[in-house]
């Protein structure tokens, strides 16, 4: 029964009643009533028995066809690998790759960002130099903001444009370059891979994705297939960070991102979308428009050129459409409810790309209920003892001392002040006695605990380490008689520094924050750096602490009085 049919019921309904009133009639208008209700009861359940098995028809018919739009021999293959099967509903159709390529390129070239490593992919003739800039690019850019890269990239570029030059770098000189973007570890690798590049192959990069990844260290799947996409032209997709969330977004993959299924699966949509007569270009799009608009918060749909295509945000708009309805009371007596699995059908089994049953769709989030990832593992917790150590040149400003951290590990071949990692089963005064003896050691004199004055607390986070830097400082006199000898130690090489030679070593952040919490805490001020305070237990310099009675006026409840002026009478 049609909304006006069933409208027109309701209205002859109403007139008979309103006769039957009228003659005084109750019991008629009783059974009437009772007729009506039993007919409109039947009417109901007939249509949303014949809506169910049109439901059924056409999902039974998705279920047997073969030549599903998008399915692919590589997609029954995704499917037995997985365990579970992959349904046309996660993949492209033909037509829907050609409108994905040809919107994605179109925005693209209206909306790019201009970005050096870009021009230099264009204007750059010489494949090895080519391929070069576009390696250095894609390291910085591992797990670093654009905007961050930028600087670094322009001041490498211009140090060592080539490979040869690289190769003949020292790797103090690539960290201290480095220094600041973290992830040290890249900057070595690169240094190392042009290395091998120059005395291995004459200079010649590699010239294919498989030979990227095989042959050169640090160079993944991702980065192998943007060298060889961008450089070279070779028709190859690329998957990272923004490629997967735009893809699982696009194709409604709501299982966990990182795991080796998933992953795969991505991987098969890169390589079936990328445009053959621009896969450079097709790339970096895909990978613009998920730092650019299909952001993992708040993304900016309504200028999204591959809307239209896009799983996720179909469904929101479905759901968005169902809640008008709802609102204006023209809800058809069909469940409303939006899932997958009226779209997403695999022959009786659980999709393995679908939202898990545990973790369905939530209306809340949006687009942003995709991807879904495996909750973090928690990062390891340390604290660290570090001094500052300053000299005054009688002629001259004053110098810090630093160490050199191992060439292996964390911040390896890095410069920072003298450290020591707390352990849990020592006292804090027994570990401050050891880093005294390592100072000791370091400094012409003898080092006692009554000369370190304790000045705050850093926090930095690393990506696996929440690090805490309890900081000392301690004043050396200065005795040129005596000079530090480094080659009459086992110690770590070690050097005295100015700030400015401080700040343009190869140091890392977190050494700098210290720094910044000493400087303000000699000169007076309260320090800008969060987790300054020192907690309970630990001795403190008591000419440092603040007095009870001179509280600051910041830390004090504030009366009412505080917001009127005072009232002067007369």
């Amino acid at each position: 029964m049609t909304s006006d049919a069933t409208h027109a019921f309701v209205q002859c309904f109403q007139i008979v009643r309103s006769i039957f009133q009228r003659k005084g009639k109750l019991q008629a208008l009783k059974r009437y009533s009772f007729r009506f209700w039993c007919c409109t009861c039947r009417l109901t359940m007939k249509k949303t028995k014949t809506s169910s098995r049109d439901t059924k028809k056409s999902a039974l018919a998705l279920e047997e066809e073969p030549d599903a739009p998008g399915q692919t021999e590589g997609d029954s293959k995704d499917g037995a690998e997985t365990g579970g099967q992959i349904s046309p509903y996660h993949s492209f159709g033909d037509a829907e790759v050609a409108d994905f390529r040809k919107n994605l390129l179109s925005w693209y070239d209206k909306c790019k960002r201009d970005l050096p490593w870009r021009k230099l992919a264009v204007d750059e003739t010489d494949l090895n130099k080519r391929a070069y800039a576009v390696w250095v690019s894609e390291i910085m850019l591992q797990q670093t903001q654009v905007s961050t890269v930028i600087a670094y990239y322009n001041a490498w570029m211009k140090k060592w444009p080539t490979l040869q030059d690289l190769s003949k770098a020292s790797l103090e000189e690539v960290n201290q370059l480095w220094a600041g973007l973290g992830y040290y570890s890249r900057g070595k690798r690169l240094h190392a891979g042009a290395q091998k590049v120059v005395s291995e192959f004459r200079g010649h990069m590699p010239r294919t994705a498989v030979e990227l990844q095989k042959l050169l260290p640090g160079v993944g799947r991702y980065t192998a297939g943007a060298i060889a996409s961008i450089a070279y032209g070779q028709v190859t997709g690329v998957v990272d960070g923004n490629v997967v969330r735009v893809l699982c977004r696009a194709r409604a993959i709501g299982a966990d991102s990182g795991s080796p299924a998933v992953t795969d699966r991505l991987w098969h949509l890169a390589n079936a979308l990328v445009d053959p007569s621009r896969p450079g270009d097709f790339n970096q799009a895909l990978m613009e428009l998920g730092a650019m608009v299909c952001t993992p918060k708040a993304a900016l749909c309504q200028e999204c050129p591959i809307k239209s295509l896009c799983r996720a945000y179909g469904r929101v708009e479905k759901e968005f459409g169902s809640s008008v309805q709802r609102l204006t009371g023209k809800c058809s007596t069909k469940s409303n409810q939006v899932t997958d699995i009226e779209e997403c059908v695999t022959k009786g089994q659980q999709c393995s790309l679908c939202l898990p049953p545990k973790e369905m769709w939530d209306s809340t989030l949006g687009v942003a209920n995709f991807p879904r990832k495996s909750s973090k593992k928690q990062s390891r917790v340390e604290q660290t003892l570090t001094c500052v150590s300053k000299r005054q040149r009688k002629s001259g400003e004053p110098e810090y001392l630093i160490v050199q951290r191992p060439s292996s590990g964390l911040l390896a071949g890095m410069w920072e002040f003298p450290s020591l990692l707390l352990e849990a089963d020592l006292s804090l005064k027994k570990q401050e006695q050891v880093l005294c003896e390592r100072l000791s050691g370091l400094t012409r004199g003898v080092t006692s605990t009554t000369d370190l004055h304790y000045v705050g607390e850093v926090v930095h986070i690393f990506s696996h380490i929440h690090q805490t830097y309890l900081v000392y400082s301690l004043s050396v006199e200065e005795d040129e008689n005596i000079p530090l000898k480094q080659e009459e130690t086992e110690l770590q090489p070690s050097q005295w520094v100015t700030r400015d030679e401080f700040h343009a070593s190869a140091v890392s952040t977190a050494m700098k924050k210290v720094l910044k919490a000493y400087e303000s805490k000699i000169s007076g001020m309260k320090d800008p750096t969060k987790g300054t305070k020192r907690k309970r237990g630990h001795k403190t310099d008591e000419k440092s602490s603040p007095s009870p009675q001179h509280k600051p006026e910041v830390d004090r409840q504030l009366t009412l009085n505080k917001f009127f002026k005072p009232v002067i009478r007369k």
